[in-house]
């Protein structure tokens, strides 16, 4: 039996050489390079959607076409 997130629940991550600080919330996700404020956050309304799949989909659908515009 899973337990309920009522608190949020923080996390240290070590990705690429960096450090970052993961929180989980009933809020939603939020991901903070160390000794940072800012960082990024998702709800999760918008995770269990899927509006932040298609976020990340179509920014590198317009990334890609911005480079073979470039070339």
């Amino acid at each position: 039996m899973a337990t309920k997130l009522d608190k949020p629940i923080k996390r240290e991550l070590e990705h690429a050489g960096m450090l970052y600080t993961v929180t989980i919330s009933p809020d939603g996700v939020r991901v903070v390079e160390k000794g940072k404020r800012k960082g990024r956050e998702l709800s999760w309304e918008r995770i269990i959607s899927g509006d932040a799949e298609l976020t990340e989909a179509l920014k590198l659908s317009i990334d890609a076409t911005t480079r073979e515009d470039e070339a």
